[in-house]
């Protein structure tokens, strides 16, 4: 089967902004000295909603399999009771991929190149690929919904996408 094929665009903040929040400190509105002017706090970056269906928010470690270029999409996902944040913790490149929703299934999608320093939250509902780390094995820190329901809707696209370098 053929597949479209889109290549990625650097993650801005104003680019992903219709399917999350960017973590990193430039998207950042509110910074704060803290412990006696030690530390600045980037402040309320991305917010964590887990209250669908009465969850919780819960902190992983997710270590992904290194892809490399041209990917292959087949498959987008979301989860419709919470927010799902991932942050980087070994400074490599990653990439996501997103959609809108077009009534209950993904629209057109669209790729970004995370820099290793960049974190990406999902807003709720949000349909994305699952985490694709590029070139080396790579440990990301994940902030989601745990509790009791299903948080997770997968669909399977009619047209696979290559994302190409």
């Amino acid at each position: 089967m053929s597949a479209r094929t889109i290549r990625p665009r650097p993650l801005t903040a104003e680019a992903f902004r219709a399917f999350g929040e960017v973590i990193e400190p430039d998207n950042c509105t509110e910074i704060r000295l803290i412990n006696n002017g030690t530390t600045t706090r980037f402040h309320d970056i991305a917010p964590v909603d887990v209250s669908g269906g009465g969850g919780h928010a819960l902190i992983s470690i997710f270590r992904g399999k290194p892809f490399a270029l041209p990917f292959r999409v087949e498959m987008l996902e979301r989860h419709p009771l919470g927010s799902q944040a991932f942050m980087p913790l070994e400074g490599r490149p990653y990439l996501v991929v997103v959609a809108p929703d077009a009534g209950g299934r993904p629209g057109e999608p669209a790729a970004f190149l995370a820099s290793g320093s960049q974190g990406v939250s999902y807003a709720r509902g949000t349909w994305h690929h699952p985490l694709i780390a590029l070139d080396e094995r790579s440990d990301f820190l994940v902030v989601d919904r745990g509790g009791s329901g299903s948080n997770l809707a997968e669909f399977l696209l009619d047209e696979p996408v290559l994302v190409e370098g």
